[in-house]
């Protein structure tokens, strides 16, 4: 089995920053790509950003230029550094983990910023 758990979200203000961290582990075999998805109320989950095995990067337009990701290989441990953040940013933050047998996801973890 695989477990991957999420930390870090919480209630900020307007131009703050928060830091989200996902680890996976158990019977993992070769991480693939790592990222995070996210769901604000009354809306579909849209791809946030997302890290491949070679480090290569995508965001979706609305968080360039404010969010970071990165990820521990040794660690199976990837990070979201989300700043500058914007009320429109509130959502439930999803982790998700690739690997050769399929994809695996945390339990979701809220972020609400404060106008």
């Amino acid at each position: 089995q695989v477990q991957v758990v999420e930390s870090g979200g919480g209630l900020v203000q307007v131009g703050g920053s928060l830091r989200l961290s996902c680890a996976a582990s158990g019977s993992i075999f070769s991480i693939d790509a790592m990222g995070w998805y996210r769901q604000a109320p009354g809306k579909q989950r849209e791809l946030v950003a997302r890290i491949d095995r070679l480090g290569w990067t995508n965001y979706v337009d609305s968080v360039k230029g404010r969010f970071t990701i990165s990820r521990d290989n040794g660690q199976n441990t990837v990070y979201l550094q989300m700043n500058s953040l914007k009320p429109e940013d509130t959502a439930v933050y999803y982790c998700f983990i690739r690997d050769a047998l399929g994809d695996y996801w945390g339990q979701g973890t809220q972020v609400t910023v404060s106008s």
